[in-house]
């Protein structure tokens, strides 16, 4: 088996999100505290958490661009409280600033180090984290993103969208994340290998397993590289 390029998610993956996206939410209302005071005296933060989940919520045709979704939601939270909509893109950028300001996981850096030199390695993500301003950029031959593809996680688009820009077929792929739905079962729908990043040590919800099953992508590199796994056999 020709193994020649392995795709990563990113959140959940190299890095724990929800912090991440925690902190990010609450300099952005601390930046709107100072800016625009009219919104968050009238809005605490969990009240503007919650705003921006019930504006998000029936748009999903927009959710693979989570970028252009935030942008809209900020323009219609100006209108709503009759601010200057010249809010959005500083607005935004402080966001997208906190949002890129991730603690990885201890193996990370190695694991990308090590399996550069053996394969092309890509990032297939749903979110706008860009792996150049967080300064791993380095390790990845090409990035995807759902607002690039024009379809987010587990549809079979960005997959395929990858897999061009790898020039590789999908056997010859294996992506690597932590959700058994938008990872595993996507991926495995157009044909790639799959591994499962299991960091919380659950129970495979069902189905089809994944090719290989881990706590952390600090395994990868032993388990691809000693030449002992065969990716045709499921992981049991």
């Amino acid at each position: 088996m020709n193994l020649r390029c392995i795709t990563f998610d990113l959140d959940d993956t190299l890095w724990a999100c929800a912090p991440v996206i925690q902190n990010a939410e609450r300099t952005f209302h601390d930046w709107l505290s100072l800016h625009y005071p009219s919104i968050t005296r009238r809005m605490n933060l969990e009240a503007m958490i919650q705003h921006r989940q019930r504006w998000f919520r029936p748009r999903a045709h927009l959710h693979h661009d989570l970028t252009g979704l935030r942008k809209q939601w900020l323009a219609a939270l100006a209108v709503e409280y009759g601010c200057d909509e010249a809010l959005v893109e500083p607005a935004f950028q402080v966001f997208w600033e906190a949002r890129n300001q991730v603690s990885l996981y201890d193996d990370v850096l190695e694991t990308l180090d090590r399996l550069r030199h053996h394969y092309t390695i890509g990032a297939i993500t749903n979110g706008n984290a860009d792996v150049h301003h967080i300064g791993i950029g380095q390790y990845f031959d090409f990035v995807v993103t759902a607002a690039s593809a024009g379809h987010a996680k587990p549809s079979p688009e960005i997959f395929t969208a990858a897999l061009d820009e790898a020039a590789v077929a999908a056997h010859e792929a294996l992506h690597v994340g932590d959700d058994p739905e938008r990872d595993v079962r996507g991926a495995a729908r157009v044909g790639m290998h799959t591994a499962w990043v299991n960091t919380h040590g659950v129970k495979w919800p069902g189905g089809p397993r994944p090719d290989l099953e881990m706590p952390h992508v600090g395994e990868l590199p032993e388990r691809l590289l000693d030449g002992s796994i065969n990716l045709e056999e499921r992981a049991s």
